[in-house]
């Protein structure tokens, strides 16, 4: 299954600023489950990037504008193939909660265990969980899918209740929110019972009326670790086991690991910020030359990739 992707960031200051330096979480993954193809930027001003990739394996480019501008716009187009991902068992034996006493010692599900800047256990959260029953009874894979199905019928999806920073106290309080919300709640419900939880932002291909996230945005959801089954992921704002619609951008504990976008510039604008999303299914691959980007900017980013490539092969 191949998916194009075409992300647009523009930021529009009221007056010139002076300088721009930015990080971005904009490249899909390529690992077991899906290989990202072809990766494309743009930066207008043009701007040099620089690539790196963090300990969970995150593509992360930054750049740096010197000069004076009014408007920074940033846009990437990615291929990415999804891999077929094989159905979960029913159930797995109550015994599998015994498997995660030992956890301490395993460093990379240690991680996903502790809190986050927004997935910080609350009162409110502990009577959140009291209410709905959430504890550790039945088996590990029957009870996330009843959390999945839980929280999608408690909270309502609503863009203007919350922000990129609000907390899950503010979900919770309204019964509002957005995916980012929904993914925070279940992160930190999963957590708190002693699973491996891991906040995954990416892409959701919209072909179902039922599906209650944003067309024209990105879209955050969670993976759940499960012994037998490894990291299993779970999208609560659209009640659903992620297959083969979900693209994956990046992993982390919660959305301050990897925001799609985060920098600092010099000067005292106001900024308005504006996100267009668009994501199509492809029956096949489009041709290298068949880009929405300019020549200069995807001659740079071909420049970049390669260089990816070459650190990748002397890791």
């Amino acid at each position: 299954m191949f998916y194009n992707i075409r992300h647009v960031t523009t930021f529009h200051y009221d007056t010139a600023i002076t300088e721009s330096v930015m990080e971005l979480h904009l490249q899909p993954r390529s690992d077991d489950r899906q290989r990202c193809v072809r990766f494309q930027i743009a930066i207008s001003p043009k701007a040099a990037l620089s690539v790196t990739r963090d300990y969970l394996g995150n593509s992360i480019h930054s750049f740096d504008i010197p000069g004076p501008h009014e408007q920074l716009a940033i846009t990437t187009e990615s291929i990415v193939e999804i891999n077929a991902i094989s159905p979960l068992p029913p159930t797995l034996p109550a015994e599998t909660w015994q498997q995660y006493a030992a956890l301490s010692h395993d460093f990379d599900l240690y991680d996903m265990l502790m809190p986050g800047k927004f997935t910080v256990s609350t009162s409110a959260l502990a009577t959140f969980m009291q209410e709905m029953n959430f504890l550790q009874r039945d088996d590990p894979l029957s009870l996330i899918k009843e959390i999945n199905t839980a929280i999608y019928n408690a909270f309502d999806y609503d863009q203007t209740t919350t922000d990129v920073d609000s907390t899950i106290d503010d979900a919770l309080a309204a019964r509002r929110g957005v995916c980012q919300d929904y993914a925070h709640i279940m992160i930190t419900v999963l957590r708190e019972l002693g699973i491996p939880t891991r906040y995954v932002s990416g892409y959701l291909f919209h072909r179902q009326s039922s599906d209650r996230s944003a067309v024209d945005a990105s879209h955050a959801w969670l993976e759940a670790w499960l012994p037998m089954l490894g990291w299993i992921g779970l999208d609560p704002t659209n009640n659903i086991v992620c297959e083969d619609r979900h693209i994956r951008v990046a992993i982390g504990r919660d959305y301050a690991d990897v925001p799609p976008t985060k920098g600092v510039f010099k000067g005292g604008a106001e900024t308005e910020l504006k996100v267009a999303v668009q994501v199509k299914r492809l029956e096949s691959v489009p041709h290298q030359e068949e880009t929405l980007v300019s020549p200069y900017d995807y001659s740079l980013a071909v420049q970049h990739q390669r260089r990816l490539h070459i650190q990748q092969q002397q890791q």
